[in-house]
């Protein structure tokens, strides 16, 4: 198996040349002051597709031959490595064939379409990723159209790597030097690969941490494996880094250079996102708030050693994220931070009951936030699930206290139970 090198990351760069901008690296003062670093963000979701993808495939694709540009490309994809394809197609002049899931956000199909012009053949089927990868695999079967994968290539790794590039760069020209820590957001591998292979040979004093989703640790479970394995469990709420099985030749350049491995909770990536927004004025899609979220995880990670005022970079590796989703993105923000939860109240049915509820047990500062009541005439009692949102965590305490003291019969819903994913 061929590893990429930094020299092929600079063959990588050149290729880039004048197709692509460098992305800013701004320094956050928010993130600075929280953690005593000093933290800079390279801003990838301000890239023309709102994500770094664009440069492993323009990397791939203006490298074609001739006779392989002209029998055209093709991908599957749920999202941002889809418009990467179709802005790389669209300035290499090449056609594709872009499939996508049904599950595929319109505005993601919306954008591809935009992206790629009338080079770009946008094909909609199947309830699943994998559904659009056999459809993908076929059609290059049957027409030879080369397949761009998402991460799991050479030249994908190659190209993802000209981010850390423009980091040391850019660092350098600020009169920072080189960072002590560079935290990577982890799907596939194929970022994490490409840093990697930069920072291994150029600055090998550089502490790269690895930020994954909790509920898709897909990197951890092949370091942990010694190759790249299946997860049987995926959550899927980070879906641009929600990946089941790490690909072969990332794996081969994670685990050759190993990082420090950080399982980022979906809770705390969600308080993250909305921080970014109302305080940074960044839109960050889940995935490309995994290295920022991280960056307030640093602590935890045993054997990182980052004195106070340590120069740290994450990289912000998307903004493609559905104003629709702020709802639930908001709600599990405010569960993780202990203020919102859900409970199944046995309400008896006579008047004042809800009264006294209000009166008797809620806070001065709780607030209802949802109230599902069920009432049947031949019980006693009629069942209600009650959300609540706290003025504060610590707010809990006397909530419960005052729930065991009142004759309602009250059952917490639990965070582990089928019934609060219903609600959340």
């Amino acid at each position: 198996m061929h590893l990429p090198t930094a020299a092929d990351v600079d063959a990588a760069a050149q290729s880039l040349a004048g197709v692509l901008t460098p992305t800013p690296l701004h320094r956050s003062d928010r993130l600075s002051e929280a953690t005593g670093l000093e933290v800079w963000l390279k801003r990838e979701d301000l890239q023309p597709v709102r994500s770094y993808k664009v440069r492993g495939a323009y990397h791939l694709i203006s490298g074609l031959s001739a006779e392989e540009q002209a029998r055209g490309v093709t991908c599957a994809s749920a999202g941002n490595h889809a418009q990467g394809v179709a802005l790389a197609c669209a300035r290499a002049g090449v056609r594709a064939r872009v499939h996508l899931p049904r599950t595929t956000p319109r505005q993601k199909r919306e954008r591809v379409a935009v992206l790629g012009g009338d080079l770009v053949d946008v094909v909609i089927g199947g309830d699943t990723y994998d559904e659009a990868a056999r459809a993908s695999a076929a059609f290059a079967a049957e027409t030879g159209a080369t397949p761009v994968p998402a991460f799991d290539d050479p030249r994908i790794v190659a190209g993802q790597g000209t981010v850390a590039l423009e980091v040391l760069a850019q660092l350098a020209e600020a009169g920072v030097g080189t960072p002590a820590a560079l935290v990577v957001p982890v799907g596939g591998g194929g970022l994490a690969a490409g840093c990697l292979t930069v920072l291994a040979e150029r600055a090998p004093h550089v502490q790269v941490v690895a930020a994954e989703p909790a509920g898709a640790a897909s990197m951890a479970a092949a370091l942990d494996a010694g190759e790249p394995v299946e997860l049987e469990r995926l959550d899927g709420f980070v879906d641009g880094a929600a990946v089941r099985r790490v690909g072969a030749t990332t794996y081969a350049v994670v685990a050759a250079h190993p990082p420090l491995m950080l399982a980022v909770p979906e809770g705390a990536l969600c308080v993250e996102m909305l921080a970014l927004y109302s305080s940074d004025g960044i839109i960050a899609e889940p995935a490309g708030a995994l290295a920022t979220t991280g960056v307030g995880m640093l602590e935890q990670l045993a054997g990182l050693d980052l004195p106070p005022g340590s120069p740290v970079v994450a990289i912000v590796s998307g903004g493609n994220n559905d104003v629709s989703r702020y709802a639930e993105v908001v709600e599990r923000a405010l569960v993780h931070e202990g203020l919102k939860h859900y409970f199944l109240v046995e309400f008896p049915q006579e008047p004042g009951a809800l009264r006294r509820f209000l009166d008797e047990v809620l806070g001065p500062d709780d607030d209802i936030t949802l109230f599902e009541y069920v009432k049947r005439n031949n019980r006693e009692t009629g069942p209600a699930l009650v959300g609540v949102e706290l003025g504060a965590a610590t707010d809990l305490a006397g909530l419960l206290e005052r729930m065991d003291a009142s004759p309602l019969v009250v059952t917490p819903v639990e965070p582990d139970s089928p019934l609060f994913r219903f609600v959340t």
